[in-house]
């Protein structure tokens, strides 16, 4: 038996019909949206090439993100607005966006599996590095990854400035650096603490 199906193969075997698995991509970035992403796939599928998102190059995600699709019985991709991010909290936004991928693919004698986020009122595991341990996980870590980067070289162009299409909003020099140069744009998260401080540090120079 495949080691990235022992959890999905347990449940079948418990009488589950269905299994979703569910992770996200963009809880550090300090800009941009937050994406989810629940998979289904048909019992007993296996493709060896899926794997835990962070450790696949990008041309090899664009590519498994198609295969995942084809090959998927079902999938939901969410995407969580900054202001939704910073009015919920990012560990709240991506628990609730869990929660509308499994209403959105609901099913009867469904189980979800998820990369270490408990759930409200939904027969789940939560599964520490489940990204490296459930082949549903890892789908659903690998369209939200390429969701993700999409919209972020889609902003990169709305504004070129602050590098966006390299570091993806993630907290790197360069990007701190555009940061103090030019300060927060509309993708930015006013709730991160790298924006607060600059917004500390403007608000005591204009005093």
């Amino acid at each position: 038996m495949c080691k990235l199906l022992e959890f999905e193969n347990r449940y079948y075997q418990q009488g589950y019909d269905y299994i979703i698995g569910l992770d996200e991509a963009g809880r550090g970035p300090m800009a941009g949206e937050l994406v989810v992403a629940g998979v289904i796939f048909p019992q007993g599928f296996y493709d060896e090439r899926i794997y835990d998102s962070k450790q696949l190059s990008a041309k090899k995600r664009e590519t498994m993100y198609d295969i995942i699709i084809e090959h998927a019985l079902a999938y939901h991709i969410e995407i969580i607005s900054v202001a939704d991010v910073d009015k919920l909290n990012v560990y709240r936004a991506s628990q609730k966006g869990m929660e509308k991928c499994v209403e959105k693919l609901k099913r009867e004698t469904m189980f979800a599996l998820t990369d270490a986020m408990p759930l409200h009122h939904i027969n789940h595991l939560a599964i520490i590095k489940g990204d490296t341990l459930s082949l549903s996980i890892a789908a659903a870590s690998i369209l939200a990854k390429v969701t993700r980067d999409r919209l972020m070289i889609r902003h990169a162009e709305e504004y070129p400035e602050y590098g966006f299409e390299k570091h993806k909003g993630y907290v790197t020099k360069s990007h701190k650096e555009a940061l103090a140069r030019l300060g927060p744009c509309p993708i930015h998260r006013r709730s991160f603490k790298p924006i607060q401080q600059y917004m500390q540090e403007q608000m005591s120079l204009d005093i």
